[in-house]
């Protein structure tokens, strides 16, 4: 580890450099946390946030598993993760948080279901991972900070290449609608070809709604 160091520092290699350099020491540091803190192993590192009441439901967790959500940002990542076993942290983020904060689901499914596919996972940083999104980590995100599936896809996939890409069956719809397919005009949606609850999903969930009962649901933990 340390010959790769200093070869990334001699290599005066930039800022790809040092974002390499960043990621290997979250990586070390979460090595840490498993070994100092036994308990985030099976549990939030903050003890706390084990009293979370989960609604955990069967038929939303298989629909996340396999990219079915209704929200094409979300499916996309599922669908890489499923056909690739990677996946950028980005959509990591998004779709952790929409499985804990949007469909109420333990984060120890997603931490399950990600090392069960991941050609790079690592029991620590995925464990860290999961932890940071559903906030019961050690430098988690705070439990009010839920991702808008529909904003971070427009934000961060603004030409629908991402989801075009593994959710085909959105190829046609214009990058207006995009991460809004839902919302297509009926007229829109025909010359796309995609009926919504039939070519592609509904969304599940109301991410509006399931946002004011995540709060309700940290806050009574």
């Amino acid at each position: 580890m340390g010959e790769l160091v200093r070869a990334v520092r001699d290599a005066n290699a930039g800022k790809q450099g040092k974002a390499w350099l960043d990621e290997l020491v979250w990586r070390e540091f979460y090595a840490n946390v498993l070994w100092y803190f036994l308990h985030a192993a099976r549990g939030a590192f903050r003890r706390e946030y084990d009293a979370i009441a989960w609604e955990n439901d069967v038929d939303k967790s298989t629909a996340w598993c396999e990219g079915r959500t209704g929200y094409p940002i979300v499916d996309a990542g599922m669908r890489q993760l499923n056909a690739m076993g990677r996946m950028h942290n980005r959509a990591r983020m998004i779709v952790a948080s929409f499985l804990t904060k949007d469909l109420l689901i333990d984060w120890r499914w997603g931490e399950k279901y990600f090392l069960q596919c991941l050609i790079d996972g690592d029991v620590a940083s995925n464990n860290g991972g999961w932890q940071w999104s559903a906030g019961t980590g050690t430098d988690a995100q705070p439990f009010f900070h839920i991702f808008n599936p529909t904003l971070q896809g427009a934000k961060f996939d603004p030409d629908g290449k991402y989801v075009k890409r593994f959710v085909p069956e959105l190829a046609r719809v214009p990058i207006e609608y995009i991460h809004a397919p839902w919302t297509m005009p009926r007229d829109v949606a025909q010359r796309a070809g995609v009926e919504i609850g039939k070519d592609y999903p509904a969304p599940i969930v109301d991410h509006a709604v399931q946002r004011e009962r995540a709060l309700a649901m940290y806050r009574k933990k």
